[in-house]
């Protein structure tokens, strides 16, 4: 019999919904049972493409011993995490206090108001001589101590929340003054840590350093300069070159990336980059496009071309929307099993491409008798460092895509978030002016025009989810990185549709002023993840540190610091700084936690670059010329104010220089 979460729109709630586990979507209705019987709240967060949330599913929630403990004593809350990031913050917070790590199922054991007190993420179902505690001993423990121990655990719960509330203010010593000196060591700092054999930050598991490496490639212009003034910082300058390059083809040879059909995937489980945790997620394929697109202007290595091109045709192949936006993920398991749509045996490669061309695919692709995933097979991975044998091998990779396409697909969660399509737009815009593609271009401005269409509500305020409708209350993530979107499309718009950067300009300002209007703390530095008419939780957090994806506060540092250059609007520009100032102590504490942040910072400290053009004819002559130079964030716009001069003026933070007329000038 399907319990409460049979009509929930959610994908990984009606995952669920024919669980013995009596599951209830998170709402009134559940925590008033929880008050009025006086019960324990165990709430269970986890998401569609979890390899390791379907597996607790299968070995407990489906298991009717379990499901009966669980009901008899429990009101039971299932909450997916990216409708609910709000909710998800806050127990993960507390997990991480309790149980010093964190992940995905997140099992959290509150007093009836949701006050946790005990969690942890998965739990077998029986004890595995492994230390960790079976799901039935650890609900049979919770039990006994709340009905004896009530008071103790009240006392966990109160610390907890202060703690949690606590966490909102940024702490460690400050560095001071936040200047170049400070943005350029933390670079060194950076690239000190970076893994020179096989590319990439720590060890296993390896997440893909978007954020880091997009920071880098930022610092590197800061280096640059100063190298002019001290020849010694030549060698910090190759150093970044050398560590931004050598991440980016080891993620780009490796099983991370889906060598037959684009993207991907969430983190690799080895050091190499070999073995993904096979799930897809739109936010980590816009960061990725993003970093590459800037990667092929600044380098010119083709492989950063074709992996931009290939995540592009992935992303409008299998996770675009009948209209103009896009999915959320694909799962890691088909058919019961992790990874098994992705990965090959030999005598399978052959069977398609014949016995000599397949016995050269696996030889370049690493698909052995023996494999290098679980019973014999293999996960593509292109050993071949000579681009010109990749490029081959694209009839046979096509025809390979074409035969897995025949394979069960894994499951496509098909909610599309404000936030992480306004990933995916930056990356695609900063993709179709990189590679001088008006169509992927397009498809970033359509998907943008397509939020503010459908996900805007009155006094541009944004909601946070769309399934064939717009619902829940929208997030900081959503404005912050939905102004980020807005600021990449007008970098480029007036190439394509002159006068419409305008437009983009308005939309970015409504946005940000609605995230100041509605999520800053007027008592101390630093904006809510919730609105201050959210519905109300047990505490209301902030969010400094990255982590899968940027912080909203660190997003909205780029974005008040271009809306400045472009602008001149001092509101932005005091709002920067009370926003630099609360992560002067992160910097000083972590700065590996904070690399958006620090890119933001950085590209500030360097000057944000405007063009300005007015009453110019040959505005077609800029755009090639700009793809030749090493990518800063820069932004061009036709503008007609009565104060602008007639021609090109260039203008680098706050210093605007002469006007010319000839695009070629502009950099002489």
């Amino acid at each position: 019999m399907p319990n409460h979460l049979i009509n929930e729109k959610s994908l990984y709630l009606r995952q669920h919904a024919n669980n013995p586990v009596d599951w209830y979507p998170w709402g009134e209705e559940a925590l008033a049972k929880a008050k009025e019987e006086d019960k324990p709240l165990l709430i269970s967060i986890g998401y569609s493409s979890c390899h390791w949330c379907h597996v607790m599913e299968h070995e407990s929630f489906e298991d009717e011993y379990i499901a009966g403990l669980m009901n008899e004593h429990f009101v039971c809350i299932k909450v997916d995490r990216e409708e609910r990031p709000d909710i998800d913050q806050i127990y993960m917070e507390a997990v991480q206090m309790i149980a010093q790590h964190g992940g995905w199922p997140l099992n959290v054991f509150c007093l009836p108001d949701g006050r946790p007190f005990f969690g942890g993420t998965y739990f077998p179902p029986e004890d595995r001589q492994n230390g960790m505690v079976p799901w039935p001993q650890a609900l049979i423990r919770v039990i006994d101590f709340y009905k004896k121990n009530r008071d103790q655990l009240e006392e966990n719960a109160n610390t907890i929340i202060k703690n949690l509330l606590a966490s909102n203010a940024p702490i460690g010593e400050s560095v001071g003054v936040i200047d170049k000196t400070t943005l350029e060591q933390a670079a060194v700092e950076f690239a000190r840590r970076h893994d020179d054999q096989f590319g990439g930050f720590g060890q296993a598991p390896k997440f893909p350093p978007s954020m880091a490496l997009n920071f880098l490639l930022q610092a590197r212009e800061s280096i640059f300069e100063s190298a002019k003034k001290e020849p010694g910082k030549k060698q910090e300058y190759d150093r970044i070159d050398e560590v931004i390059e050598t991440t980016l083809k080891a993620m780009a040879h490796g099983g991370l990336f889906d060598q037959i059909g684009g993207g991907f995937a969430r983190y690799s489980v080895d050091r190499y980059w070999l073995i993904p945790h096979f799930e897809k997620m739109l936010y980590d394929n816009g960061l990725l496009l993003d970093i590459y697109a800037k990667a092929w202007t600044t380098y010119r290595n083709p492989l950063y071309k074709v992996l931009v091109e290939e995540t592009v045709t992935w992303a409008l192949r299998e996770m675009k929307s009948d209209g103009d936006g896009f999915y959320s993920a694909f799962d890691a398991d088909s058919e019961g099993e992790e990874g098994k749509f992705y990965v090959w045996k030999p005598a399978e490669i052959k069977e398609v491409l014949g016995e000599d061309r397949g016995t050269e695919f696996c030889k370049v692709y690493s698909i052995t008798e023996a494999g290098n995933f679980e019973h014999g097979f293999s996960n593509p991975a292109l050993t071949e460092a000579d681009f010109s044998t990749r490029e081959s091998f694209k009839d046979a990779r096509e025809q390979l895509y074409e035969h897995r396409a025949k394979r069960v697909w894994p499951g496509l969660d098909k909610k599309q978030l404000t936030s992480w399509n306004s990933l995916l737009i930056r990356g695609l815009a900063e993709a179709g002016f990189a590679l001088d593609r008006k169509d992927i271009f397009d498809t970033a401005k359509d998907a943008a025009d397509f939020i503010w269409e459908n996900l805007r509500f009155e006094n541009n305020r944004l909601h946070s989810v769309y399934y064939n409708e717009a619902s829940l209350n929208g997030y900081l993530d959503d404005y912050a990185y939905h102004a980020e979107a807005l600021l990449s499309i007008l970098a480029y718009v007036d190439f394509y549709y002159p006068g419409e950067s305008e437009t983009y300009l308005t939309r970015c300002q409504a946005i940000a002023k609605s995230s100041i209007d509605h999520f800053k703390d007027e008592q101390s530095a630093g904006y809510f993840f919730t609105s201050n008419d959210h519905e109300s939780l047990i505490a209301r957090k902030k969010e400094w540190w990255d982590n899968a994806t940027p912080s909203g506060n660190a997003s909205l540092l780029n974005v008040f610091s271009c809306l400045y250059c472009l602008t001149a609007d001092p509101v932005y520009q005091e709002e920067l700084a009370i926003l630099r100032e609360g992560y002067s102590g992160l910097i000083a504490r972590n700065p590996h936690g904070v690399p958006h942040a620090l890119a933001a910072m950085i590209a500030d400290q360097n000057g944000i670059e405007v063009i300005k053009a007015k009453d110019v004819d040959n505005l077609d002559q800029l755009p090639d010329l700009l793809r030749k130079l090493p990518w800063r964030r820069r932004f061009t716009v036709i503008s007609n104010a009565e104060n602008q001069p007639p021609g090109y003026q260039r203008c680098i933070g706050t210093l605007c220089l002469q006007p010319v007329f000839e695009p070629t000038q502009l950099y002489q």
